[in-house]
């Protein structure tokens, strides 16, 4: 019994001794494969155990107009970053006083930075002071964890501000950068205008460097010469359609107006100059945020931010009728020689005033004099007839009661009623012919913004195709790669060129006489144009002006609309004519038209009682 168990524990005893030099064998094989076979392949990723990944942020795209000149561009600024592990939480006070910032909005940032990654370097404050910079560079032995980074801002060149076209970066929400790993903490995005709608393409590709760093997580260099790191990729460049010339005027004339300007080329759909007014001072909105500033521009009554080129939705006025006398002509209602007598007035239930003088009106002369009763008796025969859904489905045809689909966010959609909007927001069996005779000269419920104006009277310059509105012409890649933007013109099919003779003929003679030849006729030049004025039921009228030139090969389409400028005869055609101008000719020789636009007051002409304001 005794030597049976001493010989079943010395078993015991090998079996364990066995196993214990097994695993040992065990161990010592596999350091030898880390260290002798496997050295290559672990030891930079050993190495990382004193490595810090930083990520490097690419150059933001430029942003130029049609000649090659640059629009917006990027200046460097200075960025504190954080790593929160590495991080000493007692040296906050000397940190909000070397940044001059209360500990209190620090320590949010702090917060935020460790809630987004404990271990990877965010950054902490943006664009700060070279005076802070340096004196965090001075103290940098004391702030284990702190760095920094050189970025840059947006820079504009040119006097041009076009705030509500460019737009502008703000740093990503929560929401933004987690739902992508193109956004990190702290990255600045587009927010409006171009910077918005073309964010992916000016956004660039982060590039990665690994640095070493002592137990304090203070750099000491980058490791291994950048063998491991990767460049970042510059943003595309996008060539706009924008004349940078043509756009500074656009500003300075609309400078102390509200409304906005669009100029287009009629052919291709490019837009060659787009304000709105007021403007807001974008570069305010480049670098870190100005708080005040922001609250006062999202606080003022005039709406600076409200891009009213694009989203401004009001009655057309007279310059509809243009559109409604080529719907007219292709449902039969009228012909190009059909006269409608002008009494003074129209009269369906009650007057509807004119301000043309009384006589036998056709097309031609219609659109020559601005006869209302010509167009109220025409939009009488569409709902008489019941052509009131034809007649919208035509119109829209044109690019107005929808988005145009320009690059550009916030557009608004403007209104074209049919029997469906009509029974929806007036009631049904609610509304008559006599809500709908308006319609004819633009009035009514009837809106459209600038832009759907410069397509639409893009159709009549280009011989009845609609026009794609676009702002970018080219992106460029860094590699010198470019994709260009392809023209889209829209045959509209029912439009006879017969009857665009007549209209355009009417959109001639109209700019030959009454104050309109005044402000808008230029000497070598023959333009067709057409004024409006809306009526505006909470303040002083909005002027209308469209025109399009030269009259037989045209370049150049414009819209303009000054909100409660009053006569678009003095308000708002000078202001097309000036930049019809300088396109054309490449200087501006009428420096009376000039100075007149620049101190416009306008006036407010009462009519006669009963009398529809138009022209």
């Amino acid at each position: 019994m005794h030597l049976s168990a001493s010989r079943r524990t010395k078993v015991s005893v090998r079996i364990l001794q066995s196993i214990v030099l097994i695993a040992w064998l065990i161990i010592l094989g596999r350091i030898f494969q880390l260290q002798i076979l496997d050295y290559e392949k672990y030891s930079p990723i050993s190495k990382q155990n004193h490595l810090r990944q930083e990520f490097v942020n690419p150059a933001r795209g430029l942003i130029l107009d049609r000649n090659g000149e640059i629009l917006v561009e990027n200046e460097p600024i200075y960025s504190i970053t954080i790593n929160p592990a590495s991080f000493d939480m007692s040296r906050l006070p000397l940190l909000s006083e070397l940044l001059e910032m209360e500990q209190s909005d620090l320590l949010l940032r702090i917060e935020e930075a460790q809630s987004y990654s404990w271990h990877r370097t965010s950054r902490l404050v943006t664009e700060v002071s070279f005076q802070a910079f340096s004196n965090i560079q001075e103290n940098i032995w004391q702030l284990p964890g702190i760095g920094h980074q050189i970025e840059s801002k947006r820079y504009y060149p040119l006097p041009i501000h076009a705030s509500h076209t460019f737009g502008y970066l703000r740093e990503a929400s929560r929401d933004e950068y987690l739902g992508t790993s193109r956004i990190r903490l702290g990255d600045k995005i587009g927010k409006s205008g171009l910077e918005m709608s073309y964010e992916d393409l000016l956004r660039g590709e982060l590039g990665t460097e690994y640095i070493r760093v002592n137990a304090l997580g203070q750099a000491l260099g980058t490791y291994t010469e950048g063998e491991m790191s990767s460049r970042p990729v510059q943003g595309n460049n996008i060539i706009t359609t924008l004349d940078a010339g043509l756009q500074q005027l656009a500003e300075e004339l609309m400078s102390g107006k509200r409304g906005g300007v669009v100029a287009i080329d009629p052919g291709s759909g490019e837009i060659l100059a787009i304000a709105s007014s007021p403007q807001f001072n974008v570069e305010r909105l480049a670098g870190r945020l100005d708080t005040e500033y922001w609250a006062d521009i999202n606080s003022d009554p005039e709406q600076p931010l409200f891009h009213r080129a694009i989203s401004s939705r009001q009655p057309p006025g007279s310059t509809f009728k243009p559109f409604a006398g080529l719907v007219g002509l292709h449902l039969g209602i009228v012909t190009p020689s059909r006269t409608i007598h002008n009494p003074g007035y129209y009269f369906r239930g009650r007057r509807y005033g004119d301000l043309a003088d009384p006589g036998d009106y056709d097309m031609r002369r219609a659109l020559m004099y601005s006869s209302n009763t010509y167009f109220f008796a025409l939009m009488d025969m569409v709902a008489s007839r019941g052509y009131l859904n034809r007649w919208s489905d035509l119109i829209k045809d044109f690019g107005f009661g929808a988005r145009t689909g320009i690059d550009l966010p916030s557009e608004n959609s403007g209104i074209i009623p049919d029997s469906t909007w009509m029974n929806q927001n007036i009631g049904v069996r609610a509304w008559g012919t006599g809500d709908l005779i308006n319609f004819g000269v633009g009035q009514g419920f009837i809106s459209a913004t600038p832009l759907q104006l410069a397509v639409a009277v893009s159709v009549i310059a280009n011989g009845g195709f609609r026009v794609q509105p676009h702002l970018v012409r080219t992106v460029r890649s860094p590699d010198g790669d470019q994709v260009h933007t392809e023209k889209n013109l829209q045959r509209i099919e029912w439009i006879q060129e017969s009857h665009l003779e007549v209209v355009r003929d009417g959109m001639k003679a109209a700019m030959t006489h009454g104050a309109v030849l005044y402000y808008a006729s230029l000497d070598d030049i023959e333009v067709a144009g057409k004024t409006g004025t809306a009526q505006n039921p909470h303040g002083n009228n909005h002027g209308w002006f469209i025109t399009y030139a030269p009259a037989e090969e045209p370049e150049i389409a414009i819209a303009v609309l000054v909100e409660n400028g009053g006569f678009g005869s003095s308000s708002a055609a000078p202001i097309a004519s000036l930049l019809t101008e300088k396109y054309l000719t490449g200087e501006i020789n009428r420096s009376h038209i000039l100075n007149h636009v620049l101190n416009f007051e306008p006036t407010v002409e009462e009519p006669e009682e009963g009398l529809e304001i138009t022209e």
